[in-house]
């Protein structure tokens, strides 16, 4: 008896455990009874009959992903090009999986390779690179339409890569090395544009600036002698210069006629005589051993033309009448070596003053 309760209690027990299903979270069981479809266990604890119910197919209720193998696809252009997709689904509907389509998986990869070249047979290779939103979004429409009967909801579509053939590779990266060539050519000669013409545009302001600063200075320059010459010429005026004093200067000017590497010919003026005549009647010694003082009515002006005379009235007038004719011989001996040196060095030289005189 003890051995037929024991048989009976692990029989009570195992009957228990085989009527008990525990599902977990983000899970769905379908159960048949008879071969028959009766309901979805959802997750948490769950009651079956043993014997006569059973659990025919488990799904996962999270989001999956699927990645299918690169297809070849012709595109408009009659390039053969290997596009691989990735595919984002979530099941809804765990009976419409089981017992809509054999096999969900297979079914939405081959239904995704149909509608892929259907799209790009519509699209040239260029398109096709640059428009993979507008492929995945038609992607995913009509994959939406096609897995909703099947309780399949698909959240994404993505296209992985896409591999033209390997020639069309070598033109295309040779295109986008022209192309670039050619923007860096462009970049290139817009910059040296722009360097002459901001070059240009500097050298034009240096110039104007040039110009403007040139004449300013030259317009300070003429005020500067202009200025000069006035308080020269007052300087002339209100200390009553004579004659003796500008014969002074004459010849004290004459000295810079010679200056210069180059100066190979010069011309001595026809009033040099009278010149020193003029200074050394000035600087004649006066009676005392004073400096002798020109008078005013002895030292007029001569007339124009005429040569200035010195008399011998006195003893002192003979003493200086002497000294001025012993300084114009000197002169008159300096004026003919420098004649002969010029004219051995130079050839002839001609003589202003003398030619008129002649």
């Amino acid at each position: 008896m003890e051995i037929l309760f024991i048989v009976l209690a692990v029989i009570v027990v195992l009957g228990v455990v085989s009527t008990v299903r525990i599902v977990p979270q983000a899970r769905a069981y379908n159960i048949e009874r008879f071969g028959r479809y009766m309901r979805t266990l959802q997750p948490g604890l769950n009651f079956i009959i043993p014997g006569v119910d059973r659990v025919n197919t488990k799904f996962d209720l999270r989001e999956q992903v699927f990645s299918s193998r690169p297809q070849p696809v012709i595109t408009e252009d009659n390039l053969v090009v290997n596009i691989d997709t990735v595919l984002y689904y979530q099941i809804t509907d765990p009976r419409a999986a089981a017992y809509e389509v054999a096999n969900y998986l297979q079914a939405i990869d081959q239904l995704t390779v149909t509608t892929l070249r259907n799209v790009i047979g519509g699209m040239d290779l260029e398109r096709t690179l640059t428009s993979r939103e507008d492929i995945n979004s038609r992607l995913r429409g009509v994959l939406d339409e096609a897995t909703g009967k099947w309780g399949i909801r698909v959240n994404r579509v993505e296209i992985k890569a896409i591999d033209p053939p390997p020639s069309i590779k070598e033109a295309m990266e040779k295109q986008m090395r022209a192309e670039r060539d050619k923007r860096a050519t462009i970049l290139h000669a817009e910059g040296e544009r722009q360097s002459r013409i901001l070059t240009a545009e500097g050298a034009r302001q240096q110039a104007i600036l040039e110009a403007q600063g040139q004449q300013q200075a030259a317009i300070l320059r003429a005020d500067g002698e202009a200025k000069a010459i006035e308080r020269v010429f007052q300087a002339v005026h209100a200390n009553n210069a004579d004659s003796k004093l500008l014969a002074y200067k004459y010849l004290e000017t004459l000295p810079t006629l010679a200056n210069g590497e180059g100066n190979t010919f010069w011309v001595i003026p026809g009033e040099l005589t009278q010149a020193i005549q003029n200074v050394s009647r000035a600087f004649a010694p006066a009676a005392d051993g004073e400096a002798a003082t020109p008078r005013a009515e002895e030292d007029a002006a001569p007339e124009e033309g005429a040569t200035p005379q010195l008399t011998s009235g006195d003893p002192v007038r003979g003493e200086a009448l002497r000294a001025a004719d012993h300084a114009a011989d000197l002169a008159a001996e300096a004026v003919a070596e420098a004649k002969a040196e010029a004219e051995a060095a130079a050839g002839p030289i001609g003589f202003p003053g003398q030619r008129e005189e002649a």
